[in-house]
């Protein structure tokens, strides 16, 4: 099937390259120049392990290519998968601006065309906003009407970040919202060879559904962060405990959030929280563990800062600075906050995460770092013995093996906050776990 593809950020990225992978002709749509010229010398926009590799093949096999030219990629596709941000506004409502702006483009393409095209909505995007956003945008601009003229359906993804091509390949599900059953028909007919039973719902459904899991994840992560911290409290270790708790798999539990640690972040899990908590407040719905959400995660954060003001030294080396290992992102990465607070107390700091330190230079994420965030970025070091050697205390912050190695410190003075699980043993005089 030939699939235009707008937005070529995370999601849409690596959809590009495991759907050229397949077979499939795609077009990868985006107004930023830099990431369409990427994409077509068949280099990556993002950090993703697998995903460059796959789009270098895309692009040499001839089944993938980018463009600016919207019209070009409606007249030359039968199907386009709407994968634009959709950002926070500082209330926690959902910015719905890329999402309406990419509607009025599409429907402007596809004014001019004869033959039926079908609109898949990939976004994270609250109930309602399909049938009360996109469509009446679309049909105007596009003069057409979903159901006779135009296909329609929510196709909620559900990737993580630093597994993304395997999560493509190996989904838990595959779920499609559709406004009429050849819409269904024709997007469930990529995911045919998929290992994951697709469930076809109502748009409405496919929009909450995508809500319900990754609210879900943060509370996962809150509740056994909580856990954690009382059982430090009490002299155990927090991750016996929910590893015990984490036996029953009846009941639909994941242990890949089941893990006391450090804060979430990133760029779903906060910005879904506040627009679900948003919504129901706006309907007149209590949800006080909801709210708590990121009440407790912002605790965290605080207290991964008191774990490192305990040791009374001054120098302190952060391993890591993305939301999560194997990314560049970062987008609310609670470790960008950590080291905001460090600077903000007067301590010297010094920061080592090799792919940020990559995408400053040549990733996506590049202008984002250096307009944000050029105050911690001047504190990136590209030798990751530049830092052991200018710290007093070394600050774990992601799940990358390579700083394993340092749990013992590299030198007899060196103190360690792990905020990850590398630890062997409970926290003592000189290693501070954030839950154990």
């Amino acid at each position: 099937m030939d699939i235009s593809i707008f937005g070529m950020g995370y999601v849409g990225a690596v959809c590009a390259a495991a759907l050229a992978d397949r077979g499939h002709g795609i077009i990868g749509v985006d107004v930023s120049k830099d990431k369409v010229d990427l994409i077509n010398a068949g280099r990556s926009p993002i950090v993703e392990p697998g995903l460059e590799e796959l789009l270098a093949k895309g692009v040499k096999s001839g089944k993938l290519r980018a463009t600016s030219d919207i019209i070009d990629a409606i007249t030359a596709t039968s199907l386009s998968m709407i994968c634009v941000g959709t950002p926070s506004k500082k209330s926690g409502d959902l910015d719905l601006e890329h999402i309406e702006a990419v509607c009025r483009q599409i429907g402007a393409a596809l004014r001019g065309k004869q033959e039926r095209h079908t609109i898949v909505v990939r976004s994270t995007v609250l109930p309602g906003t399909v049938r009360n956003v996109v469509m009446p945008i679309i049909e105007e601009a596009s003069g057409k009407q979903f159901g006779p003229q135009l296909g329609l359906a929510v196709n909620p993804e559900f990737l993580r970040e630093s597994t993304a091509i395997r999560d493509y390949a190996e989904p838990p599900m595959t779920v499609i919202g559709e406004l009429d059953e050849s819409s269904g028909d024709l997007l469930a007919s990529i995911y045919e060879d998929l290992p994951a039973e697709i469930l076809r719902r109502s748009i409405e459904v496919a929009e909450m559904v995508k809500y319900s899991c990754n609210v879900w994840h943060a509370t996962k992560i809150s509740f056994a962060n909580e856990i954690g911290n009382i059982a430090k409290a009490a002299g155990v270790d927090g991750r016996d405990v929910m590893e015990v708790v984490c036996q029953d798999s009846k009941l639909n539990l994941s242990d890949y959030y089941m893990r006391p640690g450090f804060a979430f972040g990133g760029s779903c899990l906060p910005k879904d929280v506040r627009a679900l908590s948003y919504r129901a407040t706006q309907m007149d719905v209590e949800i006080p563990l909801l709210k708590s959400l990121m009440l407790t995660n912002q605790g965290q954060i605080k207290k991964a800062f008191d774990l490192v003001e305990s040791f009374g030294l001054r120098k302190i080396g952060m391993l890591g600075l993305s939301f999560k290992a194997k990314t560049d992102d970062l987008r609310e990465s609670p470790l960008v906050e950590l080291a905001e607070m460090l600077i903000g107390k007067g301590y010297e700091l010094s920061i080592y995460d090799k792919n940020v330190d990559y995408a400053r230079v040549h990733g996506a994420n590049r202008d984002y770092i250096n307009s944000k965030i050029p105050h911690i970025s001047s504190l990136l070091k590209t030798e990751l013995s530049d830092v052991i050697d200018e710290s007093e205390v070394l600050v774990l912050g992601l799940r990358d093996r390579s700083f394993e190695k340092y749990v013992n410190g590299s030198r007899a003075d060196h103190k360690v906050v792990d905020l990850v699980g590398f630890m062997p043993e409970l926290s003592d005089e000189d290693m501070q776990g954030i839950c154990w």
